[in-house]
């Protein structure tokens, strides 16, 4: 049986940090040590000093894919596992293959990649991580399409953070090393504001420091030699989670919350639905119940859908069986979902579940300004 490559993740907060050039760099001292070194696939944005760096290494031609009107280039997974190098260079983990190739995304080639033996070094922005989506998207305004299962991070053999103040990569951008002179404005304008680089950069250092752990985490200073290895945190003994969840599109934004708080403690995370016997589901409930499913699937966390006609006490029998220590809820849609004048939700669950922790987890995208609808 063929041991699975290993794998090496170059993380940065934002395009231009410098990821892909540092793992070209990677990649050749590799090859210049005697590794069959290849490129699977490379974006290099017309950098003329990320292309420098690809001379003398070979490259899997890509393969040509009709994508609406026109043709995309893309990585031939095929054509790698047939070449079979020792180390693989594959670009943007994140990416979202057109109609026609063997997965849906890249990440699911680089494992078939890895499957194959072969060790990879590729490449991600922080605000492609599943679980971080909402959180980017209220700091920045932007909501990011394109995610990647935070699994993925987590089990790398190693995450390399090339780390860059949002200064020097505001001073990348302007001096054209990043996007070409007509991006410029419209760059510094929207994404690439000051304080959206620097709640980048936080996050970026925060992922490292608290989610990826038993492993040796480099922070590549850019422009210097330092480095520092981030110390994992303990794991919380004996903690599991539960958040409750509805066929509304704001659970989504609880599930990634409570996720978030799941990897702090080191924790399993239940994302529990409860139906009441008997019940149909319209369309619509089916559509975000499928949502569900596939964001549980994504980041690594267990859907259950439990029938009751009370949702404490549905809860609590769940929260038995499975040992919760720790129950997430999203905010009621309005006052009355208090129940005003009777036992509120977070009342009956603290009857029901004592010994448990329970937390109302605020919807953000209701405050002035929120990422919702932008």
């Amino acid at each position: 049986m063929t041991a699975r490559g290993s794998y090496k993740i170059f993380l940065g907060m934002a395009a231009g940090v410098g990821k892909t050039y540092r793992m070209l760099q990677e990649g050749r001292a590799a090859a210049e040590a005697g590794t069959d070194v290849v490129i699977g696939y490379l974006e290099p944005h017309e950098r003329a000093e990320t292309i420098a760096l690809t001379e003398g290494l070979e490259s899997v031609p890509r393969r040509r894919v009709p994508y609406r009107d026109t043709f995309t280039d893309e990585m031939d997974l095929p054509a790698v596992l047939e070449r079979d190098p020792e180390l693989c260079l594959i670009d943007e983990l994140a990416h979202t293959n057109p109609p026609g190739l063997d997965h849906e995304k890249r990440y699911e080639d680089i494992d078939d990649v890895l499957t194959a033996g072969i060790d990879v070094y590729s490449t991600v922005n922080v605000q492609h991580l599943e679980s971080l989506n909402d959180q980017v998207a209220e700091l920045t305004g932007v909501r990011v399409r394109e995610t990647f299962p935070d699994t993925v991070l987590s089990s790398a053999d190693e995450v390399v953070l090339i780390d860059l103040t949002p200064q020097a990569l505001i001073q990348r951008l302007r001096e054209g090393k990043v996007y070409p002179p007509d991006r410029v404005d419209a760059a510094l304008n929207n994404f690439f504001k000051v304080e959206n680089l620097d709640a980048l950069r936080e996050i970026a250092l925060r992922q490292v420091a608290e989610d990826v752990e038993a492993k040796r985490v480099v922070t590549e200073f850019v422009g210097t030699r330092e480095e520092r290895v981030a110390g994992a945190a303990p794991h919380a003994v004996g903690e599991r989670l539960m958040a409750l969840v509805s066929a509304r599109p704001s659970s989504q934004r609880l599930a990634r919350r409570a996720w978030r708080s799941a990897q702090r403690l080191g924790a399993e995370l239940d994302l529990v639905y409860v139906k009441k016997p008997g019940a149909k589901s319209d369309a619509g409930r089916q559509e975000q119940l499928e949502a569900l499913r596939k964001l549980a699937a994504a980041l690594g966390a267990h859907l259950l859908i439990e029938e009751g006609h009370d949702v404490a006490e549905t809860a609590a029998r769940v929260g038995a069986r499975r040992g919760t220590t720790y129950v997430l809820i999203g905010e009621p849609r309005s006052a009355t979902g208090l129940r005003r004048f009777g036992v509120s939700l977070p009342e009956k669950l603290l009857e029901q579940m004592p010994g448990v922790d329970i937390r109302i987890v605020a919807d953000r995208a209701k405050r002035p300004g929120g990422a919702e609808g932008q």
